[in-house]
């Protein structure tokens, strides 16, 4: 039982957590965002950032909302955006771009190792894992 509510709280801190980011990247945070789009999207990166918002926004109340018949897919999904979005962080390690207080190399490569523990975490607060 413990380990339900434990889950049931990452599950919320995580969506709570994706609704914050997708409203920051439609303000205050929009200029960081863009450091992260890879040139090779074939999107304005102003745009990129505006849908990946509003996908995260999506998203997150979808973690927040979701019942336990769809738990598990929510969560997939949660898993497979943090996947795709995850060529934004390469491309501003390579491309050694400042956003987000990464104004180092061994900054922004050290951040490529948080965006696994991303998918596990909305796998595991979904009962996928």
């Amino acid at each position: 039982m413990e380990t339900e509510k434990l889950k049931t709280a990452a599950r919320i801190l995580l969506g709570g957590s994706l609704v914050f980011a997708g409203i920051s990247h439609l303000t205050f945070a929009r200029k960081d965002f863009k450091a992260q789009v890879p040139n090779w999207v074939p999107l304005k990166k102003d745009d990129t950032v505006v849908y990946s918002g509003y996908a995260e926004i999506a998203l997150g109340a979808s973690l927040l909302l979701t019942n336990k018949k769809n738990k598990k897919a929510v969560g997939k999904i949660a898993a497979s955006f943090f996947t795709a979005v995850f060529p934004g962080n390469i491309a501003q390690y390579a491309h050694s771009r400042d956003a987000f207080g990464l104004d180092t190399d061994n900054k922004r490569f050290a951040r490529l190792f948080f965006q696994p523990l991303l998918v596990y975490w909305a796998l595991k607060s979904t009962d996928n894992v």
